[in-house]
């Protein structure tokens, strides 16, 4: 089987998990510059786990793989929405948390990753041509009002996270 989807994406997951944790400076502050290069880049990568991977894998889907697709949806809107409100450390706290779980998902034995190999090798639909042509996502600035704030902590929640663990 090809893994070239699974090692793109799971470098990509590398390359956002450095970036995540080079945002939080050692005064506990935010680096405003890489924490913009992370949400950009987490924004190109979920865009491309939902409108490459999950439709291509959602036809074949059924049981484990349908319930996975389910799970990383939710995990994507919660993602997204931890990306608008300015972030803190609760906010880097929970997007640290989630995508610890969430990349695990995707990549395991088995898991997302490795059924989108197989899928893009028995279809020949150069889903990775796809994938590397992705465009990348123009990201509004963060959003300072504190409804912002509350509606991250009902997305949270929508998802299963404890949301007061964080904020």
């Amino acid at each position: 089987m090809n893994d070239e989807i699974a090692a793109y994406l799971s470098e990509d997951h590398d390359r956002l998990d450095a970036l995540l944790r080079r945002c939080v400076l050692p005064s506990g502050g935010i680096d405003a510059d890489v924490y913009h290069a992370f949400r950009q880049g987490l924004l190109r990568h979920i865009g491309i786990e939902e409108r490459i991977l999950i439709p291509a894998l959602r036809t074949p889907a059924g049981g484990t793989l349908q319930e996975t697709i389910e799970r990383i949806r939710l995990d994507h809107s919660a993602i997204a929405a931890l990306l608008v409100p300015v972030p803190s450390a609760g906010i880097i706290a929970a997007l640290t948390a989630i995508l610890t779980g969430h990349n695990d998902l995707e990549e395991r034995d088995g898991g997302f990753y490795e059924r989108a190999d197989a899928y893009d090798a028995e279809a020949a639909t150069g889903m990775m041509d796809r994938i590397r042509s992705a465009p990348e996502v123009r990201a509004l600035p963060n959003n300072p009002d504190p409804a912002v704030l509350a509606a991250t902590r009902r997305a949270l929640e929508r998802a299963g996270y404890d949301a007061a663990q964080y904020f």
